[in-house]
């Protein structure tokens, strides 16, 4: 158990937190929204953004926040009101899924000499190599992304829900939606380096389906998928620290797995309704 107090897990353990935090606020509104599928193809918009970065000899978290926020904002654009729709994204799928072959056959035979392991840790993640400079970076924009949300989350939830109703009391729908979509990139972003593009939308849905499940009350279900989230990656990351076979990101994910399941066996509570 010495591995808890090494500084490479405490930095884990900080970014990991600030991160998490942000994913189970941006999860529970992609949940609502039906937008999961949208957080599937950001996490491939990460991957090939971070092989464009490192193909053109760039900072791979360059090529993420450009990628991401670049399709977030494209997708918001191309969609109705702010909700791209499944043609829409799949078509953009398919499309990032070309270039990131192609990026990856340029770094693979032309820099994947100088930093071997840079597309690996873009697909499974890297928390465990977090120095102190890029922990603080990490936290900044996780904290950033998680005021951006709260600032926001009563007019989108309210959109989110009713989109009519709040077009009509004068929400800017369409403006939110694209604007959320900003913060799903941003959040994309910086989550695939603790868990990697690859299991970036189980940190993103796992947390927030597993809040919906207990509880049908907006606001209480935004807060349970944080807490879940931030709990879920203290577990993953005691169990990867207990366990040191397991890496970071699979243990994490194993543990919002476990938990996601474990909500199935839970009986929501019903609603009280109102009296006449």
């Amino acid at each position: 158990m010495t591995t808890l107090h090494q500084p490479f897990f405490q930095h884990a353990l900080i970014a990991g937190t600030a991160i998490a935090l942000a994913s189970g606020l941006i999860g529970h509104f992609l949940v609502l929204r039906a937008q999961t599928f949208t957080g599937d193809t950001l996490s491939h918009v990460a991957f090939t953004g971070a092989m464009a970065a490192l193909a053109g000899g760039y900072d791979l978290r360059l090529g993420l926040f450009a990628a991401t926020i670049g399709a977030a904002v494209l997708l918001g654009l191309l969609g109705r009101r702010g909700r791209p729709d499944d043609v829409v994204i799949g078509t953009l799928f398919s499309w990032i899924l070309g270039l990131g072959t192609f990026f990856l056959t340029l770094y693979t035979t032309h820099r994947s000499t100088t930093q071997g392991n840079a597309g690996t840790s873009v697909l499974f993640g890297s928390l465990y190599g977090l120095d102190s400079a890029r922990t603080a970076t990490a936290v900044l924009i996780a904290l950033a992304v998680t005021a951006a949300t709260l600032l926001i989350a009563r007019p989108l939830l309210f959109a989110s829900l009713d989109e009519a109703v709040a077009t009509a009391r004068g929400v800017p729908a369409r403006a939110l939606g694209t604007g959320f979509l900003v913060l799903v990139g941003a959040c994309a972003a910086e989550a695939t380096q603790a868990v990697g593009s690859l299991l970036l939308l189980g940190l993103l849905a796992a947390p927030a389906g597993a809040a919906v499940r207990l509880t049908d009350r907006p606001y209480r279900a935004l807060a349970l998928s944080a807490a879940l989230a931030v709990l879920q990656m203290w577990g993953g990351l005691t169990l990867s620290a207990v366990v040191p076979q397991l890496p970071p990101s699979f243990a994490i994910m194993a543990v919002a797995a476990t938990c996601y399941a474990a909500t199935a066996l839970v009986r929501r509570a019903p609603a009280r309704r109102a009296g006449p």
